[in-house]
């Protein structure tokens, strides 16, 4: 099954509210097997969503739009879209009690135009929405067209899809003959990666599809196979098993792992903890690691050292060490892990000191340069990393090298 999704809404135009709904969408259609082919998105006018949906239904079999059907005059889209499929709007008078209650509980009075909020295009299925006020609505054509409307608030959206939509999708034929296989690696840029894999041509052949998709965290390498069940689980564990010959210790687990997940799972199996000392991450080490349920078990704090007296006062980084090399050094990332391991009284500790830029780059020492540390019982060291100008994107990155950094040093 091919198709399209179209988010609606002026606000995604022009950048005030940024589009998530467009990218969880894609990846719980692709999981299902459903190829999106393109994603667009338009304002809240009737000629605009109307051509949209034009154009989708040329190369798809299935719209599922975002956007549009709240109470006010700049919702629309339950209107264009009845009046696409030549379906008048009607009154349900149940979702008028249920819109009447939901207002009632909230303890507010229900606006003038909430009775919108009931109005269903003719022959269209209303779609229970636990977590707002506007329903969403499904409708399947004689000719086969599919359309799910679903609210642009992403809670609501994801509530509406997961509960009612994709369990009418996975009754329908044509789903499932796409099956998708991701492997995650960390430590190895995308270009690095590519020449590493070489010419995967003879071990893809015409059926597997690979695809590179970068992050501040690793690359993920995304397989994707058209064939029956058996088949396609064949030929994707054919295909891993060649990246993992190729790619080698860089590919650290498949699905959604991350980064933090891993690391976690190699310190409880060492039966071992885990400081940080940040200063050019500012505390990312730490909110990365406490995002993994249960990282209590061995990530035990971290301390967020950004100025030296910090440093040398509660990390015991030398004085000597900063007049010599600089905050910005190998000698200061050693001691800073082992400060903090000492400190917080870890078996392990990380650190990170660098120049996220945009101003205080040197010749010597250019914006993007990090030094990550690491200690353990058998000592200190460090490594210096070179990224990028832009600020908030080197601190993701220095975050990623700093946990890479463990992983590695465990494994």
């Amino acid at each position: 099954m091919k198709a399209e999704l179209l988010t609606i809404g002026d606000e995604l135009l022009i950048g005030q509210t940024t589009n998530t709904n467009a990218a969880w969408l894609g990846r719980r259609l692709s999981a299902l097997g459903v190829r999106v082919g393109r994603t667009v998105t338009v304002s809240d006018t009737r000629a605009a969503i109307q051509q949209a949906l034009d154009r989708a239904y040329a190369e798809a079999r299935l719209v599922v739009c975002t956007g549009g059907l709240g109470p006010t005059h700049d919702d629309i889209t339950r209107e264009v879209v009845g009046a696409y499929f030549d379906a008048p709007l009607e009154t349900n008078e149940d979702l008028l009690a249920r819109v009447r209650r939901y207002y009632t509980r909230r303890g507010r009075d229900m606006p003038d135009t909430a009775p919108r909020l009931a109005q269903v295009p003719d022959g269209f299925e209303p779609l229970e929405n636990p977590v707002g006020a506007a329903v969403g609505l499904w409708h399947e054509a004689d000719d086969g067209r599919l359309i799910a409307l679903l609210p642009g608030i992403p809670d609501e959206m994801t509530s509406i899809f997961d509960a009612s939509v994709e369990p009418r999708l996975e009754a329908q034929p044509g789903i499932g003959e796409v099956h998708h296989r991701t492997l995650v690696t960390a430590g190895i840029a995308e270009t690095q990666l590519q020449e590493r894999l070489g010419d995967l041509s003879d071990a893809l052949g015409p059926d597997v599809h690979l695809a590179y998709l970068p992050s501040t965290s690793g690359v993920r390498l995304r397989l994707s196979a058209d064939a029956t069940e058996t088949d396609a689980q064949a030929r994707l564990d054919a295909v891993e098993a060649v990246l993992r010959e190729r790619a080698g210790r860089f590919i650290i687990g498949t699905g959604d792992v991350t980064l933090e997940d891993v690391l976690g799972d190699l310190l409880r199996a060492h039966n071992a903890t885990l400081a940080a000392a940040e200063s050019a991450t500012g505390g990312l080490i730490g909110h990365r690691l406490t995002s993994v349920s249960g990282s209590s078990d061995y990530f035990l704090g971290g301390i967020v050292a950004y100025a030296n007296a910090v440093k040398q006062d509660v990390l015991g980084v030398e004085g000597a060490a900063l007049r010599a090399h600089g905050a910005v050094s190998e000698a200061v990332a050693k001691q800073m892990a082992a400060g903090a391991r000492a400190v917080v009284g870890a078996t392990h500790g990380i650190s990170t000191t660098g120049i996220a830029g945009p101003t205080g780059g040197t010749e010597e020492k250019p914006v993007g340069t990090v030094w990550v540390g690491y200690a353990d019982a058998d000592g200190a060291r460090a490594r210096r990393f070179q990224f990028v100008e832009d600020r908030a994107l080197n601190k993701k990155l220095f975050a990623s090298a700093a946990l890479e950094q463990a992983r590695r040093s465990l494994v």
